[in-house]
């Protein structure tokens, strides 16, 4: 016989007959339905030929293929029973017949001895004959009987669902009590796992447990099912129960860990799943389920050692190369990271999946033409698969080209129209390229839509305040640039609770409303020609976009953004034609000055200067006003008071701003001063080098000088702060010299104890003697790691210091170029100019005074102050390099003055083409035409 007849075998051992020879008989058939059950109507021994039956039927059972059949032998197995009792009535009845067990001895029955041979014999023909039936097929259920009546284990394997944790694999144990028909639920319950039908597995399980209450392997198949079916409380109570039943069930304790992980449950599902490979130690599938989980933990030390473990011994799964890859990336093993993610596609060319997260990974170190290439193949390989046409959209994004987002953003939401990522995407882009209406319309879709994630939640929140912004912007399209102004028409508490990503009922309830759409473009939309540029337009355009390129970081993680590019462009070209105007009629005020002889009365002057003051748009916290008295101003000199009157840094650096904010209106750019006047003294930009054990791409590089500036100056003043402001002593010699030997974040924690924070030192031009708070290097403990970052605070005193700073700075650049360098094209003539731009800058980034944007704004800054004193940058920031951290991480001002001038002044070239350009006010006077000129390339 062959695995594909399924026959039935059924061998009776019946009594010897009259002539004392031994009669077995066999009834089989092609289909279970025709059997009939013969019980010889010798003078037979039934309850043996039943036992038998048992047996031959358990063993036929583990390798049958259909259980359809099974089903029915065992129901045929039944009736022989009933058939046997009453025969045995019968004889009983008629006749001297006595039925007795194997192991009794009548008068009427063979010898002892006798009969336990031939039952070995029958027992062997059972064996053999069922063995001759086969094995079920390897991805399918296999039961393994080790003995009769022994251990059965269970085999089934279940591909991962994309969207959970639990893996359909298990080795259930079977105790040596259970009976056949438990076996063979069991088998039937795991196929149809393995099948996908869950009720009806469930159902199945059920009937199992309604005979044996207590069965752990049950329980652990259904909790299974429940499991797939997303039901994981009900899985956690029977994986529960199961353990409380048999705790040497390692199968319990994995399926436990598996389903409180895909609830949330993490630190729980790392001991579930820590127990579970006690009981396999070298189980693949348990390791890279415990490393899968270790990642989203963010512990990304032990999910490395977990998944490296895991594909050593399973060299084909890709999904543990997937996440191996992430880790390393986390830790920052960047060319670990990328070997790992290649190796999961290169074992499956379509897995989904990984293709997925390289590109995301070539994405985050901004690597553009592989993360492009990869997600082209994943277009390639399913022209459906909606993930990667968002991926496509949010690269472009990146790049500052939004209208190729817009139609990517929209091809994935033609294959899943509630995906909320996309739809806030698409809405930013329309708000970016000024199409008002669909960016409204999208903003609502989001809001209205269930967020399953906090991440969906928070954006549901930004589309609120991105909403309002664009109802504010659509309402100024045809009103003068100058107009556009978030910081002075946007309510402070809207603003905080945007930059803070803060529920915004309290908002709602408390803020006046934008007016409708409807109303906000009353006043007229952007058209067609609103697009179309003149030569002389196009001009402008081109030289923004040279220029603007410069301030580009050449550091992992920051993309090329033309949009950024083209607004940093236009920005310097204008802030350099308002300062040139500025500077010019300061230099006519300066020649009549000395022609005429004034000197003016200096009390007056001082009391001038108090009331200039309170013009600053910074108000209060940018008062120029001091107790000091700076060492660049001289209080006979007009040209200070009538610069200030003109022009202040503060509108030098406003007019930055304001493009900075247009150019990517889903940012919150923001003065910090301009906010919620109650929160001012907590809130602070912060930026972070390390975050748990995940080194942050951008910022990491700087992590080292980072490190060694904040042991300095714990070194330098023996003390720091704790997070409630205390001064903590480091005074103890052993205490310093542990802070020198210190190699990392966590060795200065173990000195001091607790969490901690130290400003670092800004010394001061305007005021000598006097050091300036400066950014606050900090480090809190983290469950698995911790948290270093910078952060700058945001209080009235930090404000009055800096502004009289950045006052003092201003005066002095304006001075140098208006006293005998004006107007030159002699480079060398233009030096202290120069040193004073950068000095300026180098207090711009220690007061880091915007919400976000700073480091750009003050780059933009310095380039359009340069081209005012008529010299250009000509060549990129240099690798590696990122401005503003040189000025944060420089205690001295001269420190970055001359590590800028070592590249700065090779690529310093005198430039005054730039004069012949069209005024950028003129030519693009509206908000809607500056729109429009950030979006056409």
């Amino acid at each position: 016989m062959t695995p594909n007849n399924n026959i039935a075998i059924a061998i009776i051992a019946s009594e010897t007959n009259r002539n004392g020879e031994w009669a077995w008989g066999r009834v089989g058939s092609t289909t279970c339905a025709s059997t009939k059950v013969v019980l010889c109507p010798l003078w037979g021994r039934f309850e043996d030929a039943l036992r038998v039956w048992e047996h031959g039927y358990g063993r036929a059972a583990s390798h049958c293929t259909d259980l359809k059949q099974i089903l029915e032998l065992e129901e045929l197995l039944a009736n022989a029973k009933l058939n046997g009792h009453a025969v045995c009535e019968e004889q009983a009845m008629g006749s001297s017949c006595t039925v007795t067990s194997s192991s009794e001895s009548d008068s009427g029955s063979a010898p002892k001895s006798h009969r336990n041979d031939q039952n070995i014999e029958i027992t062997s023909a059972i064996v053999n004959a069922c063995e001759s039936v086969g094995v079920m097929e390897k991805n399918s259920i296999t039961i393994e009987p080790h003995d009769v009546g022994g251990v059965v284990e269970e085999s089934s394997v279940i591909s991962r669902p994309r969207e959970g944790v639990m893996e359909k694999s298990s080795r259930a144990r079977v105790s040596k009590t259970t009976s056949v028909f438990v076996d063979f639920r069991l088998s039937q319950g795991i196929a149809e796992v393995n099948e996908g039908n869950y009720d009806q597995a469930v159902s199945t399980f059920e009937k199992v447990l309604q005979r044996n209450p207590a069965s752990p392997e049950a329980l652990v198949g259904r909790g299974t099912a429940y499991a797939f079916q997303r039901k994981l409380e009900l899985a956690i109570a029977d994986f529960t129960m199961a353990i409380q039943l048999d705790p040497l069930a390692g199968e319990a304790w994995k399926r436990r860990g598996q389903a409180r992980a895909a609830l949330g449950e993490i630190p729980e599902a790392i001991e579930d799943l820590t127990k579970a490979l006690q009981f396999e130690p070298k189980s693949s599938d348990i390791l890279h389920e415990r490393g899968v989980v270790n990642f989203k933990l963010k512990d990304y030390t032990a999910a490395v050692k977990d998944l490296s473990s895991c594909v050593l011994s399973d060299r084909k799964n890709e999904t543990a190369y997937t996440y191996l890859g992430l880790a390393l990336s986390s830790l920052g093993e960047y060319t670990k990271a990328e070997k790992a993610l290649l190796k999961s596609v290169q074992i499956d060319p379509k897995f989904q999946e990984g293709r997925t997260h390289l590109s995301q990974f070539y994405h985050e170190l901004a690597q553009v033409e592989k993360a492009s290439k990869c997600i082209q193949n994943l277009i390639s390989i399913d022209n459906r698969f909606a993930m990667a046409y968002y991926l496509h959209g949010n690269l472009h994004y990146g790049l500052g080209d939004h209208r190729s987002a817009i139609k990517d953003l929209s091809v994935a939401l033609s294959i899943e129209s509630s995906d909320l990522e996309s739809l806030y995407l698409r809405a930013s882009s329309y708000h970016a390229v000024g199409d008002y209406v669909e960016a409204v319309k999208d903003y609502d879709t989001v809001i209205d839509l269930k967020a399953d994630s906090m991440d969906k939640f928070v954006l549901q929140c930004l589309a609120f305040y991105q909403k309002e912004i664009a109802l504010y912007t659509a309402s100024r399209v045809t009103l003068e640039f100058t107009v556009f102004n978030i910081d002075d028409d946007v309510h402070p508490l809207f603003k905080e609770y945007w930059c803070k990503r803060l529920h915004p009922q309290h908002v709602s309830e408390n803020v006046v409303r934008q007016p409708p759409l409807k109303d906000a473009l009353k006043r007229g939309r952007l058209k067609k020609q609103d697009y179309t540029f003149t030569r002389q337009k196009e001009i402008l355009l081109e030289a923004a976009d040279s220029i603007g390129k410069r301030i580009q970081y050449n550091s992992p993680g920051f993309l090329p953004n033309r949009r950024q590019y083209r607004m940093a462009g236009l920005a310097a070209i204008d802030i350099a034609q308002k300062v040139s105007k500025a500077w010019q009629s300061l230099r006519a005020e300066w020649k009549s000055l000395r022609r005429s002889g004034a000197k003016g009365n200096r009390k007056n002057r001082k009391s001038e200067m108090g009331s200039v003051a309170s013009q600053n748009r910074g108000g209060a916290g940018c008062s120029s006003q001091s107790s000091g008295s700076s060492s660049s101003y001289n209080p006979d000199d007009d040209r200070s008071l009538r610069l200030r009157f003109v022009i202040s840094w503060h509108d030098v650096y406003s007019f930055a701003v304001k493009w900075r904010q247009i150019s990517e209106p889903c940012d919150s750019v923001v003065w910090v001063n301009r906010l919620s006047e109650h929160k001012n003294s907590a809130f602070g930009s912060r930026t972070s080098l390390i975050l748990g054990q995940g080194k942050v791409v951008r910022y990491f590089p700087y992590y080292q000088r980072t490190l060694d500036a904040l042991k300095n100056i714990m070194k330098e003043r023996a003390f720091v702060n704790n997070k409630a402001n205390e001064v903590v002593d480091l005074t103890e010699v052993k205490m310093l010299q542990a802070i020198v030997n210190a190699e990392c974040v966590a060795d200065l924690y173990n000195i001091i104890g607790q969490d901690f924070w130290l400003a670092t030192t800004c010394v001061s031009t305007a005021f000598e003697g006097k050091q300036l708070e400066g950014t606050r290097i900090t480090v809190e403990k983290e469950d698995k790691g911790f948290d270093f970052a910078i952060r700058t605070p945001c209080t009235r005193p930090r404000w009055e210091d800096y502004g009289a700073e950045m006052t003092a700075a201003w005066e002095t650049v304006c001075n140098h170029y208006c006293g005998e360098a004006y107007g030159s094209t002699d480079i060398r003539m233009l030096d202290n100019v120069r040193d004073s731009i950068l000095r300026m800058t180098y207090y711009w980034y220690n007061f880091m005074p915007l919400s976000r944007g700073s480091a750009a704004v003050g780059y933009v800054v310095m380039l359009g102050l340069f081209l005012a004193a008529n010299m250009e940058v000509n060549e990129s920031i240099p690798k590696g390099m990122q401005v503003d951290w040189e000025a944060i991480l420089s205690p001295y001002p001269d420190m970055f003055v001359d590590s800028m001038k070592a590249w700065i002044c090779p690529s310093l070239k005198i430039n005054t083409s730039w004069k012949e350009l069209p005024d950028v006010s003129s030519a693009f006077p509206t908000t809607g035409l500056v729109v429009a000129a950030l979006s056409t390339y």
